[in-house]
């Protein structure tokens, strides 16, 4: 099981490519950073965690920019969204991010995508939340036309093109693995149907190994196939005893939460953290 990390790339906090550097020299495996481009003042979409919305959410650099200086800084880890908004995100020019990032780093990219919570944020983008998901699954089918035919077409209810050139193709074939964020019966249908694995966030009493048969029941059911499925584990427990029942559940990755404070006290959380690589 490898092990990474999940950071706000704040722009008052550590750099990213400082950041990237000390990951890969401590042996961690990934680095995931999340997507806002923006937050409305209005704040009529209550935070999921409870109370004030967190400093970090309205100062995160784009992904794909932050991303891009990580792997031009580094040599093996592997770089991804946790998660990309796709309901706010244009699906041809996230295509073409999408795989320029995968080429240019070696084919070190994962695909980490969500529906999104901030009703306000993806109205600015023309997206409405009722229908976020229906629109979600349409972008990705088109990204994955677009990322796997010479020339590409998609027609659906909510994305419709005629045939394009689309290049540079992902280096990984037939395209980056696309995670699905979420822990619903909805996010599994959804998982099994379009995405390569799922990006769970533990839940208060969760047993992974109940959450990893519900993954294959809804596998099962659709006729895909199990171990085709990746399962990675999002704000997972920085604890040894816990790292050590996901491995032995063949969970495939834990992605650990570091903070969005001083360069200095990042840098003793990775150091904290490294003795759970084992």
């Amino acid at each position: 099981m490898r092990v990474g990390v999940f950071y706000f790339p704040v722009d008052y906090g550590i750099n990213i490519v400082e950041l990237a550097q000390a990951l890969e020299e401590r042996g961690f495996a990934s680095l995931y950073v999340p997507e806002h481009t923006h937050i409305p003042t209005s704040r009529k979409t209550s935070f999921g965690g409870g109370g004030e919305l967190p400093k970090r959410y309205a100062h995160t650099h784009d992904p794909f920019v932050a991303l891009s200086f990580a792997a031009a800084a580094t040599k093996k880890l592997i770089l991804g969204t946790g998660i990309c908004l796709i309901p706010e995100r244009d699906p041809i020019v996230t295509a073409k991010c999408v795989a320029s990032l995968d080429q240019l780093s070696g084919g070190r990219f994962v695909f980490g995508i969500g529906g999104g919570w901030n009703v306000e944020g993806m109205e600015n983008h023309g997206a409405q939340y009722k229908s976020r998901f229906k629109l979600m699954r349409e972008r990705i089918l088109a990204m994955k036309a677009l990322w796997t035919q010479e020339e590409a077409e998609y027609h659906g209810d909510m994305v419709d093109f005629d045939k394009v050139w689309s290049y540079p193709k992902p280096l990984q074939k037939p395209h980056p693995p696309i995670l699905l964020g979420g822990e619903t019966d909805y996010t599994l249908r959804r998982v099994v149907e379009y995405c390569d694995g799922w990006f769970p966030r533990p839940q208060r009493g969760w047993d992974i190994r109940y959450e990893r048969d519900r993954l294959r029941r809804f596998a099962e059911e659709a006729g895909r196939d199990f171990s085709s499925l990746f399962i990675s584990v999002f704000r997972a427990p920085a604890d040894a005893a816990a790292l050590g029942e996901y491995r032995d559940a063949g969970i495939q990755e834990a992605v650990l939460e570091i903070p969005d404070q001083s360069r200095d006290e990042i840098l003793r959380v990775l150091d904290k953290y490294a003795p759970l690589l084992g």
